[in-house]
């Protein structure tokens, strides 16, 4: 979590995971892999979703989301879903989000960034 809240590109991410009280959780010493999805990605989402997810009244539709994108060591998602990890045409895939940057270190694990958020199905 320090790491992603010093990244200029993962503002969205960072308010997300505040409005999801997750912070606490990320900074146990894990590890974990947190497939961080950038600004840029957030800027995806239908007009609206992210002003949405950040209501405090929908506090639980935030957790969901941003869990499925911590990995407690290389298994499953903290929120216990499944990503298909694949690699296409040459890039690190996880359900069609591709990786952008690889291995930021962090104190408790290793951050990957993202290019689409993951929503679950």
């Amino acid at each position: 979590m320090a790491v992603a809240a010093k990244s200029s590109k993962c503002t969205a991410l960072v308010t997300a995971l505040k409005a999801a009280e997750l912070v606490t959780p990320l900074q146990d010493p894990g590890p974990f892999t947190v497939f961080a999805p950038t600004d840029t990605a957030f800027a995806k989402l239908p007009k609206g979703t992210l002003e949405d997810l950040l209501k405090p009244e929908n506090k639980a539709k935030p957790t969901g989301i941003l869990t499925d994108h911590a990995v407690p060591g290389k298994v499953k998602t903290v929120n216990g879903a499944e990503i298909d990890i694949k690699v296409k045409n040459g890039h690190l895939t996880l359900q069609g989000a591709k990786v952008i940057k690889m291995d930021t270190a962090a104190s408790n694990g290793v951050i990957l960034s993202i290019d689409t958020v993951l929503i679950p199905e």
